[in-house]
């Protein structure tokens, strides 16, 4: 017997580095934060990465010299593990260059003693990825920032030379070895260069964070061998458990629902043709109760036909739940719009996305839905956005609302539910939910399905 074997999923494409991709407007650059930003985040990396590498090299330094004498192994081994510290550091840092955060790799080690906490700490590849980013923290990525906030400093001193001769008057200034100043005035061309040179500080600043952020993401990141395998089984384990509650939900809702209408619709039509059994019964016999058996039997049916329409209702809007038409006839845009007006919360809808494939669609329309319904009953706001855009061959969702905030994904299966949903198309779902608000929960999905 034959069988074949389902290609490999390709892995999520990265997203693109947030300061490359502002750089692709140079001057739109210049007038935004971006380059405080890079300069905050290169010179901070400047003094810890320096004082990283004078602590790697005190360690392995004492730990070979020590080695035969046993020390040098714990001294080795804690230099080792002193870089799992220096990438959680990292991640947080790494915030201020990129929106986009950069996930743990590591496994929960909650409760564990610290011998627990070693062992598996130096058996794991995201360790030895995170030692390797702190060997190139200071001689690379600390000398690249020294090299553009030395640029910028310059720069600075430049652009205010003329207010610095001026307050040095009588007394010589060269901005030129060899060739002094005359005065503020002839300063001014120093002051020219200063301006170029922060603009070329701006420019190899926002190149030097982008390469760092993309270092970072590889050797600080997870990795698809690390995790994929145990996610995706974890996913499905809970996947399986959800559609299984998913069962019994609608079990549930066509019993206590539409079953009991039309158990009361059936009771109904009961006592109906009694009364119409009655009366037919009466008017034979020549009695005078023939017409108000009739009237009692009219109002019967009319109640009767009221409860079938509720009972249809119901199963219509049953059915709507499970996969709602209007998103197979027109896609995500018109279905995200249907269940905004009906949203108690007013709901802001921008979504500029063509038909996707089926699962991108239904992936996409459930987790909106899934945030709405946790916005209304959570989180108290007051106004939600929607938007959605198609860029890189990527599906990108958020839906923001102004509410109280404090959303916790491990509180309860809701968000875990969809990051599911998400993981098994490859995508991911981040939330962003501090104690005040706003609460933004952001969906990425590679359109291919």
């Amino acid at each position: 017997m034959s069988g074949s074997t389902a290609p490999a999923p390709a892995p999520l494409p990265e997203p693109p580095v947030a300061v490359w991709r502002a750089l692709r407007r140079p001057l739109r650059f210049l007038g935004s934060w971006w380059p405080l930003r890079c300069w905050a985040y290169l010179g901070s990396g400047f003094v810890l990465g320096y004082g990283v590498l004078c602590a790697l090299a005190l360690l392995l330094g004492l730990g070979v010299l020590l080695a035969v004498a046993g020390i040098g192994l714990v001294l080795l081994a804690g230099a080792l593990a002193g870089a799992v510290p220096l990438g959680e550091l990292e991640r947080r840092r790494l915030r201020w260059a990129e929106p986009e955060p950069v996930a743990d790799p590591h496994t929960s080690l909650a409760g564990a003693g610290a011998g627990a906490w070693l062992r598996t700490r130096l058996r794991e590849r995201a360790t030895w990825r995170e030692f390797g980013y702190a060997l190139l923290f200071g001689p690379v990525f600390g000398a690249a920032g020294f090299g553009v906030l030395a640029l910028l400093a310059l720069s600075l001193l430049l652009v205010v030379s003329p207010v610095i001769v001026w307050a040095l008057a009588p007394e010589p200034v060269m901005l030129i070895p060899g060739e002094a100043v005359a005065g503020p005035l002839e300063a001014l061309g120093g002051t020219a260069v200063g301006v170029a040179g922060l603009v070329l500080a701006a420019y190899a600043a926002a190149l030097v964070t982008g390469a760092q952020v993309k270092t970072a993401r590889m050797l600080l990141g997870p990795r698809e061998e690390d995790a994929r395998v145990l996610e995706l089984t974890r996913s499905r384990v809970r996947l399986v458990e959800a559609f299984e509650a998913e069962r019994r939900r609608i079990e549930r809702d066509l019993h206590d629902g539409a079953q009991q209408q039309l158990v009361a619709l059936s009771m109904t039509l009961g006592l109906a043709e009694l009364e119409l059994r009655r009366a037919a019964g009466a008017e034979g016999a020549g009695g005078t109760t023939g017409a108000d058996g009739a009237d009692g039997a009219a109002v019967l049916v009319r109640r009767a036909r009221e409860e079938a329409k509720l009972a249809l209702a119901q199963l219509r809007d049953l059915v709507r739940g499970m996969h709602p038409q209007v998103l197979t006839d027109h896609g995500l845009a018109a279905a995200v719009a249907e269940v905004a007006l009906r949203h108690p919360v007013p709901v802001t809808v921008d979504l500029q996305v063509p038909r996707l494939p089926e699962p991108v669609e239904v992936t996409a329309y459930f987790t909106v839905t899934e945030a709405l319904a946790n916005a209304a009953k959570h989180s108290g706001a007051s106004r939600v956005a929607v938007a959605g855009r198609v860029e890189g061959g990527r599906l990108t969702l958020t839906v923001t609302d102004d509410g109280r905030g404090g959303a916790d994904p491990g509180a309860g299966a809701g968000l875990a539910g969809l990051a599911d949903r998400v993981a098994m198309l490859r995508g991911r779902l981040t939330v962003s939910s501090p104690v005040g608000g706003p609460t933004r929960l952001r969906v990425e999905v590679p359109c291919s399905g």
